[in-house]
């Protein structure tokens, strides 16, 4: 009995020390998630088609792959704080610069400046790990995750709101996505407390800088490396949904910003259920080998439906009204042969486009919702206590390479073979990691 009472104090999460490092993992998301809507339509306003969208969505997640496990690195040996609080400067800085951009040169600058500095997220993701200890990582790690997911749900209604009352203005959506990013900084100032304090020699000493063998060398650890390609291609697959996931919707159903941030916020709620309210309980119950497992199948699932959905425009398409909302309030003056991404003909109208876009949309949520969490508590598990920070960091880099890729390769088959293509492609990746992953990885 005594032993028992004194076991599952040990088991709880110790929300007190981790509920800062949520609450700004929450508004730094809600800046970012403002934007996602966007971007892909912000780009082709001046012009431009599928590939140079792959091309600016590629270069923030390629900035971070270089910045991001040096910043992993560096939040081991300086503490989370300051790496904390120069990420979200960087942020800052590249939000600000969307507001007031006039040319698609300057959205790939601002994209280039936040990617540098961007490791917001593993950053917090590594002051969780130091507040946890195996038996409730997960459940952290997943509060981080629906942290996430409150974001892109509130993200998306405030842009909404945003864009409703300044008439369609991208600009101001970014100038809010960059009060959003100081709010953050301001409370990572007050109200965050290092949490990395372990004064051992070996954590104190300086570890080598981060270099590309240091990646390498992570793939040829048993757990750990299996652990980083399922990370990578995952994100492959799931990053050209992300990332091309606005333009899919604009050419397939005829949906401009508005109703593509209706459908992420939808998806928000769904993760937040997921990550918020079960993925604890299923860790504990199931595994965390069993949680990739659902998690690489229900995103095939999700991305082939996704590929497979009907271009039947939502009937509430008018191809006059999805123009004027590409324009905004600018001066330049959108038509058909400005906008580089085919709009759907107004001839065939109806609800089987999105309803079965819903549908499909459910089963990618859970997967999204349920791997990145799952996987990079795989990796800390395996991981010594004061190598969290850099092997997070490593694993965010996999990540980010995965991003940079994904909207090239992606861009380029939705410009050459239809928006389809590369959905199904990755839903055909993500088939494969299902059925390889339950033998490469080890039963817990």
């Amino acid at each position: 009995m005594t032993t028992s009472e004194a076991a599952t104090p040990s088991d709880k999460l110790d929300f007190k020390r981790i509920l800062p490092i949520i609450a700004i993992v929450l508004v730094d998301l809600m800046g970012l998630s403002i934007i996602i809507p966007l971007m892909p339509l912000f780009a082709a306003r001046f012009g431009a088609n599928p590939l140079i969208i792959g091309i600016l969505q590629a270069a923030y997640p390629s900035m971070q792959f270089i910045g991001t496990p040096i910043l992993g690195r560096l939040s081991d040996r300086f503490g989370r704080k300051p790496i904390l609080l120069f990420s979200q400067l960087g942020t800052l800085i590249g939000f600000i610069m969307l507001g007031f951009a006039n040319a698609l040169w300057i959205l790939f600058l601002s994209r280039i400046i936040d990617g540098l500095s961007g490791a917001n997220l593993s950053t917090a993701q590594a002051a969780v790990a130091d507040s946890t200890d195996e038996r409730n990582r997960t459940q952290g790690l997943g509060l981080i995750g629906a942290a996430f997911g409150v974001g892109f749900i509130l993200g998306p209604i405030i842009a909404y709101v945003v864009l409703a009352a300044s008439g369609g203005d991208y600009r101001a959506v970014a100038l809010t996505a960059a009060f959003f990013s100081l709010t953050s900084i301001l409370m990572t100032t007050f109200l965050f407390h290092e949490t990395h304090h372990d004064d051992s020699p070996s954590a104190t000493k300086l570890k080598s800088s981060f270099t590309f063998s240091a990646m390498l060398q992570a793939l040829t650890r048993p757990t750990v490396g299996y652990l980083l390609l399922i990370m990578f291609f995952y994100q492959l697959a799931f990053g050209g949904y992300e990332q091309l996931f606005s333009l899919f919707t604009l050419n397939r159903l005829g949906m401009d910003a508005t109703d593509t941030a209706g459908l992420f916020a939808l998806a928000g709620v769904f993760i937040v259920i997921v990550q918020g309210g079960l993925i604890g309980r299923w860790s504990k119950q199931k595994g965390d080998r069993w949680l990739v497992i659902l998690g690489v199948s229900t995103l095939a699932i999700g991305l082939i439906g996704t590929s497979l959905t009907p271009s039947i425009p939502v009937p509430w398409y008018n191809q006059a009204d999805v123009l004027k909302s590409l324009a905004g309030q600018s001066a330049m003056q959108i038509t058909t042969q400005n906008i580089k991404v085919s709009l759907p003909s107004e001839a065939s109208k109806g609800w089987l486009g999105i309803i079965w876009l819903l549908v499909a949309s459910f089963p990618a949520a859970l997967g999204g919702g349920v791997l990145h969490p799952a996987v990079n508590s795989l990796i800390t598990k395996s991981a010594d206590k004061n190598e969290v920070g850099g092997m997070l960091g490593i694993s965010a880099g996999f990540y980010s390479a995965a991003n940079a890729i994904a909207p090239l390769f992606y861009g380029s088959l939705f410009q050459w073979l239809g928006a389809p293509v590369p959905f199904f492609l990755g839903g055909l990746i993500l088939l494969v990691l299902w059925i390889v992953s339950p033998r490469a990885i080890k039963k817990e």
